[in-house]
Formats: structure tokens, C-alpha cells, sequence
């Protein structure tokens, strides 16, 4: 066990909270987090992540609300082995286990929409073909796991989306977000975050088309808008979410001014009413500056300032510094991770002001129930 991080309890982050359509009982969030345990053949959740889900879901004592793990739209979208999709009857009906376990608890759950983009391997892909990307630039120094076996390897290089290829990839986000809805989610989250393939056309560094899609930022918002605008005609911005992480250096990703460039993107998904923009603000508390907090403003205000409706913040918070910055107006949530491996009951914790379980982070990807479900409860 670790201490307590403080002996008050964090009034504000256990207050109730309304996102969108959402009502939710307090802002202590389940962050999306990669676990890499679905089954196989057919990347299908299944009773092992029913339980996972289920343990964490108790309004009072879990979370707030769940984002699920990463999930890929289409089976050119998987980067990594042994992670779940929605694009197969089979895995609609696995998340349906999962989705009635949460629920069956009292729970939430939105379903995160994921296509990785050049974050792959063609050992990960349809007949061993390259992965998509919207310039063909290889990510330095970006690496994947293709099999229980291959370790750690390099990703492939991608090969350039032709311009009439791409509304296709943006059906492939409308599908994933109608399966979501048949298979019970309350609400879904799309995944722009982390170099991802979202993130990739955004960012001036990874996205040097010629076409519609690239130079101008207008042009490099386009595909991260009509893939929203595509998710919002299924669900309606009120149960829609959309991850950022501005300022993220993960899978070689840059961009020449994110203050505009994410502040813009943030205007515009308010404009279309979003439930919430979930910022990754930093990996650990120390990581935040005078500068980068200026860039997260730019996104909160522009967001909310636009119709959108509340700013999540996600970097490596305790309970303290959560109160604090919600206290101080800097986010109206927030969405823990590593926190939430290892205290199925974290929102509690919290409440008493601790103990918490330390985790196991040599179990984080792949594997059995070890180091998944089998942390404590209080209880």
C-alpha cells in the first residue's frame, strides 16, 4: 500500500457533475487506459474485461465515468497486439458483456474510437499490407508488440491515404460509433491524442499533404471535423468526447504553434456541443509550465466559450492536486490512470483519504488476470 496523499477529502472532485447529456455522480474519471488482454482469434472482449470494467464502475466507490481502452474502428486501425476493436458482430456482443457488467453496478462507460494510423506493424495488418497515415513519414523511434512473442519492434513505415480514400476511414469512425451504441455504451470518446492517426493529420509535423487535408491549419482540422461530425450524427455532441494531448512528444509527434493549432480544434468541437474535451496535460504533476498552461487554457476557454461542455484534464494527478485545480478553475474533472489499475475502488480511497494499492507495472500490457483484477478492494 501507499500513504495517504491527504487527510481532507476532496470535496469538489467528489461533487456531482453533468457532461453533456451525461449525468454523473462525481469527477473522479477512469482514464482510457491500453491493457491488451482481449481474446483471440478476433480481438473480442470478454468475461475477464467484464470483470476488469465491473470491479471500477460503483458510482460512489469507482469512477465517475469509464472511458474504455483504446479500441480500433477497423482492422487497418490496430497498432498492437491483443487489443479489442468495433468493427465485428463478435466484439459488439464481448462488449456487450461489458457494457451490462458496468451497468448491472450502476456505472457509466463511453467507448474510446481508436485507428492508430502509421503506429503499426504489417505483421498487424491486412495481408501484410503498410499501414495508413496522411503522409508517408516513418515515426522515429515509435515501436509496437506484434505477437505474445516478438517483444518490442519498430513500427513500419506508412504509406500516404489518397484523397479519395479518406472518407472511407471516416466511415470507418461512423461504424465504430454506431457498434458502440448497439453494443450499450453511454457514450463514446474519439481518440485524438497521442499520435495517433487523428493527431497525425493535425499536427504540422506529421501531416505534409498537398491536397485538401494538409498545409493550412484549416486544412489540417478538416479530417479531425468530419470524422466528429460523422461520430455527433450517431450519438449527438451531448454523449461525444474528444482526447487531445497538445503538447505530447509520444510516437515523434511535434506541431509549429499547438497554442493555435489545438485551441482551434478545441473552438470548433465546441461549436458542435461536445460533452467534453479530455486534455492530456502532462505524464507526471511536474511536467506542467507557465507555457503549458497557457496552452490548456487556450483549449479550455476556447472549448468552452464556444457551446462545448466541460474540460477534462489527465496527467498524472493525486487527489490533492486534483482539488486543487479544480478548486482553482483549471479543469472540471479529472480522469485518472495508473491510479485506477491498481484501486478498483479509488473514488473511496479518495473519500478516506487513502490507502492506496501500489501498482504492478510489469503487468500493464498483456496477460491474465494477475495485475488486472486481482488488486483489493477496502472492502
Amino acid at each position: 500500500m501507499t500513504g495517504s496523499s491527504s487527510a481532507v477529502a476532496p470535496e469538489r472532485l467528489l461533487s456531482p457533475i453533468t457532461a453533456g447529456e451525461l449525468e454523473l455522480p462525481h469527477r473522479v474519471w477512469m482514464a482510457p487506459l491500453t491493457r491488451s488482454r482481449a481474446e483471440q482469434p478476433g480481438d473480442i472482449p470478454w468475461e475477464l474485461n467484464a470483470e476488469y470494467y465491473a470491479q471500477r464502475a460503483d458510482p460512489k466507490t469507482g469512477a465517475g465515468l469509464i472511458i474504455s481502452e483504446a479500441t480500433q474502428v477497423a482492422p487497418t486501425g490496430k497498432g498492437y497486439a491483443f487489443t479489442p476493436g468495433i468493427h465485428s458482430d463478435e466484439q459488439v456482443a464481448g462488449w456487450k458483456k461489458v457494457t451490462d457488467a458496468v451497468h448491472a453496478r450502476g456505472g457509466q462507460i463511453a467507448l474510446q474510437l481508436w485507428h492508430v494510423g502509421r503506429i503499426s506493424h504489417v505483421d498487424l495488418q491486412p495481408d501484410g499490407r503498410k499501414p495508413v497515415a496522411p503522409s508517408a513519414i516513418r515515426a522515429a523511434g515509435g515501436q509496437t508488440i506484434t505477437s505474445a512473442e516478438s517483444g518490442r519492434v519498430a513500427v513500419s513505415e506508412p504509406r500516404e491515404l489518397e484523397t479519395d480514400e479518406i472518407p472511407g476511414v471516416i466511415d470507418q469512425f461512423r461504424h465504430g460509433a454506431q457498434l458502440a451504441k448497439d453494443a450499450g455504451f453511454d457514450a463514446v470518446e474519439i481518440h485524438g491524442a497521442n499520435g495517433y492517426l487523428l493527431d497525425q493529420f493535425l499536427r504540422s509535423g506529421s501531416n505534409k499533404r498537398e491536397d485538401r487535408y494538409g498545409g493550412s491549419l484549416e486544412n489540417r482540422l478538416r479530417f479531425c471535423l468530419e470524422v466528429t461530425d460523422a461520430v455527433v450524427g450517431v450519438w449527438g455532441g451531448g454523449r461525444v468526447g474528444y482526447r487531445v494531448a497538445p503538447l505530447g512528444a509520444f510516437n515523434d509527434m511535434r506541431d509549429d504553434d499547438p497554442m493555435e493549432t489545438f485551441g482551434a480544434l478545441a473552438e470548433k468541437l465546441g461549436e458542435r456541443g461536445l460533452a467534453f474535451l479530455h486534455v492530456v496535460e502532462a505524464f507526471g504533476p511536474t511536467e506542467r509550465t507557465d507555457e503549458s498552461e497557457r496552452v490548456y487554457a487556450a483549449c479550455r476557454e476556447r472549448f468552452k466559450g464556444a457551446g462545448g461542455g466541460i474540460y477534462v484534464g489527465n496527467g498524472g494527478d493525486d487527489a490533492q492536486l486534483a482539488e486543487e485545480r479544480i478548486a482553482e478553475g483549471l479543469t472540471d474533472a479529472v480522469a485518472f490512470g495508473k491510479l485506477f489499475i491498481a484501486n478498483p475502488d479509488l473514488a473511496e480511497r479518495m473519500r478516506r483519504g487513502g490507502p492506496y494499492n501500489a501498482w504492478d507495472d510489469s503487468t500493464f500490457y498483456g496477460g491474465t488476470e494477475k495485475g488486472y483484477t486481482d488488486y483489493p478492494s477496502l472492502a
